[in-house]
């Protein structure tokens, strides 16, 4: 139902009106308002700043953050006539924190606290790893609150230090410099040592992928220590080594641990000593996932593949079903009998009913019978709104091979 509007703030440098029949995706809440659904404006247009949102019949819609050098003109952060200060943000960081406490703490100390538009919060993503949070501002008006932002932040119990880690294509196509350094507080150690169902982890907050760990592989990571006992187990993309931590934990009689970078080898090695691992069967290797798989002749039990994203625009998509296609097809080539492949995609622009028909061409022109035995995804801390399809970035498969 359309509201009237009243005037709430009497700051808002913006005023948008959109197309006719352009509203309903704002109407039905999705976050993102595109350049070409405008059809006029008002105010400070070349500034970044607070807008509202009306439709052709001049209805208010919504308030949301305008960037007139972003596509994404406008990123709704409310469908109600509330104020955008020091105390909204306060209002949706408690809720988001107190959520994650709520039923992950006494799990781990490593989880999203904030995770964009699943939080009602775009262009903002926060991870806490036990004493210290990484933020990751993505939008450039999410950037103008950012100083509210870490006075709520800096409210959370027990937080030592906020550090910054805005760096990435996302920013870019926001107009954003890159933005990495001490927030507030003390800053983060060199590694920090988290805990992960019992596992302890070090984490390079400063120089990892992402903001240091792979957190939305946690469920998943457990899931794999409870098919390992006895297995061998190749680890694709390892990264720092934490799914060949949970393959020995769970009991893996042998594993394989393979990236391309040496540094995160490196880590991946602490990690497994960290844990009582150092020994254990197995060894890591420096290596091309796609050349190795392709030239090996071992055959394994169970097979984690988990690359990095291979679409970061929707061109890249062809090429990206390419690459998916060849690991695929080759890890299937690599197990025996009944064995399991976890396959991962972190690329948001490939959808999961596209990844799965990548996998079954994969699976045709291995010559093997596959079966799904579970479809995996991010954990609780990683929540998509219902309402914003394009947040759901990480799909998998667990699939069993039948012959």
């Amino acid at each position: 139902m359309l509201r009237p509007y009243f005037l709430a703030q009497t700051n808002l440098m913006i005023t948008l009106f959109l197309k006719s029949g352009r509203e309903r995706p704002v109407l039905n809440g999705h976050p993102w308002i595109f350049s070409g659904a405008i059809e006029r404006a008002e105010g400070d247009l070349d500034s970044v700043g607070v807008a509202d949102v009306f439709d052709f019949k001049k209805n208010w819609l919504a308030r949301g953050l305008y960037n007139p050098r972003s596509q994404i003109r406008v990123r709704v952060l409310t469908w109600h006539n509330e104020p955008i200060d020091g105390d909204f943000f306060a209002r949706r960081l408690s809720h988001a924190h107190v959520f994650r406490q709520r039923y992950l703490s006494d799990a781990t100390d490593a989880y999203r606290v904030v995770n964009g538009e699943g939080d009602l919060l775009p262009g903002l993503i926060v991870d806490r790893y036990a004493n210290f949070l990484v933020c990751q501002f993505f939008s450039a008006g999410m950037t103008l609150f950012k100083n509210d932002i870490l006075d709520a932040l800096s409210a959370i119990d027990s937080v030592k230090g906020i550090f910054e880690r805005s760096d990435g294509r996302v920013g870019n196509e926001e107009g954003l410099e890159p933005s990495i350094g001490v927030l507030s507080g003390e800053p983060p150690p060199e590694q920090i040592t988290i805990t992960e169902n019992g596992f302890k982890f070090l984490v390079d907050v400063r120089r990892g992928q992402k903001t240091g760990f792979f957190l939305d592989q946690r469920d998943n990571r457990a899931f794999l220590s409870t098919l390992a006992r006895g297995q061998t187990v190749l680890n694709c993309f390892s990264f720092s080594g934490a799914f060949s931590v949970f393959a020995y934990g769970g009991g893996a009689k042998e594993v394989v641990t393979l990236d391309s970078s040496k540094p995160a080898l490196e880590l991946a090695e602490q990690n497994l000593q960290l844990n009582g691992f150092g020994d254990a069967p197995g060894e890591l290797l420096k290596g091309d996932a796609f050349a190795y798989l392709k030239e090996i002749d071992k055959k394994f039990d169970v097979i984690v593949l988990d690359p990095p994203s291979l679409a970061h625009r929707r061109s890249d998509i062809d090429a990206a079903t390419g690459g998916y296609k060849f690991l695929n097809l080759h890890a299937l080539k690599q197990l025996n009998p009944s064995g399991l492949l976890l396959t991962f995609s972190c690329s948001q622009h490939l959808s999961l009913d596209l990844f799965q028909k990548v996998v079954f061409g994969a699976a045709v022109d291995a010559g093997r019978k596959v079966c799904i035995v579970k479809r995996l995804g991010p954990p609780i801390d990683h929540p998509i709104s219902l309402h914003h399809p394009e947040g759901d970035y990480l799909k998998g498969l667990a699939l069993r091979a039948l012959d």
